[in-house]
């Protein structure tokens, strides 16, 4: 039986490099290695702190390694990276990897863009107390913003849905209802010669609004959906938690710890209720950012999450996908603990599985084989 095969797009962090920004809002020097290094563990047989292996504590202004990281991916079968895109109000923020991704022509590996448009505190979680850098919204400003996608768009490399580049916004939900963004971008776009925008809503934060009825092509099933834990977005002592985290070997009444299959198990059935592009969380612990505020997943490892994207792929296979496109999430969030990169631990534990149950799974539906060698 042929099925469409899915495109693994996964989601990748352009944070490890510095910019002026950073040195002056959390000190010289500072990349997202900074909280990854010095995170500890803060009970027993919670796994602090990740540490990379094969391509070791990078700096992404090397094009060696980009190079390297493209090449890892395709030999496991990713088949591109959704980098995540800051523009606040016509300031880009980290945007050096992308651009000499555009200018070299290099790494020849595919990408498209999300637009990650929430304002910047010192919370890490997108609340607005001690903020950094505002975000804000106008008209004026979705069309200088489209003048600047139509550029990247016509890269050969970017990673398209029936001929369309697909470009993510995050929050949708943030925008101004009188501000018709999507059709200040669908006509700006179009004036300045790009193809048709195919749009994805993130639905994390408003899982219950007509994205579609708005002008979306489709909406994301975005994993982590902390909300739809059980006092996953509450920061207060709680003995409730307390009581649950004892099952990890934690008397902590602020940590927030689950097994890993039943909180993805959650977020799956919580976007049940209409098509979604689908995604599947790598794993998760934000605690090198949050501190005893943190959540932290418990059981990640290889073989969980093999086992949860086998079952998804296997589902996959007996519908009919309205895209072809499977979004992992993340490629290099480190300071969540989410990664499909090499860590001394697993080592390339995390890659090979998710090459295996492709392949596994593709047997049966009649997709080719990943190789070893990406092809």
């Amino acid at each position: 039986m042929q099925v469409t095969e899915p495109r693994f797009i996964a989601h990748y962090l352009p944070q490890f490099h510095p910019i002026p920004e950073n040195d002056e809002w959390w000190g010289k020097g500072f990349t997202e290695w900074t909280n990854v290094s010095l995170a500890k563990p803060l009970f027993k047989n919670h796994y602090q702190p990740h540490l990379p292996a094969d391509l070791g504590f990078y700096d992404l202004r090397l094009p060696e390694v980009r190079e390297a990281q493209a090449e890892l991916a395709r030999r496991h079968g990713v088949n591109g990276f959704m980098y995540y895109h800051y523009w606040f109000n016509g300031k880009r923020l980290l945007g050096r990897p992308l651009d000499e991704v555009l200018r070299s022509g290099k790494p020849d590996f595919p990408f498209c863009l999300c637009w990650a448009n929430e304002t910047w505190s010192k919370r890490w979680l997108g609340e607005d107390k001690e903020i950094l850098i505002q975000q804000s919204y106008s008209e004026e400003d979705f069309r200088n913003h489209a003048r600047w996608l139509a550029g990247v768009f016509s890269d050969k490399r970017y990673i398209r849905v029936n001929g369309r580049p697909v470009f993510v916004i995050y929050r949708y939900a943030g925008i101004p209802k009188e501000i018709p963004a999507i059709r200040i971008l669908r006509e700006e776009l179009k004036r300045h010669g790009s193809d048709e925008p195919y749009l994805i809503a993130v639905d994390a934060h408003n899982p219950g609004l007509d994205y579609e009825g708005i002008g979306f092509d489709h909406r994301l099933a975005f994993e982590p959906q902390l909300g739809v834990l059980p006092l996953g977005m509450d920061d207060r002592p709680s003995l409730k938690r307390a009581r649950r985290n004892l099952r990890w070997g934690s008397v902590s009444t602020m940590l927030k710890l689950y097994e890993y299959t039943e909180a993805v198990n959650a977020m799956e059935k919580n976007a049940a209720d209409r098509p979604r592009i689908p995604s599947l969380l790598v794993s998760w612990d934000n605690s090198p950012r949050r501190g005893d505020k943190g959540i932290i997943f418990q059981n990640c490892n290889p073989h969980a999450f093999g086992k949860v994207l086998e079952r998804r792929l296997r589902s996959w296979g007996k519908t009919t996908p309205s895209t072809d496109l499977f979004f992992l999430n993340g490629w290099n969030e480190w300071a969540e603990g989410n990664h499909l990169e090499p860590d001394q631990k697993f080592g390339l534990g995390y890659l090979e599985e998710l090459r295996r149950v492709r392949n596994q799974v593709g047997e049966e539906f009649g997709w080719p084989k990943i190789q070893s060698n990406g092809n």
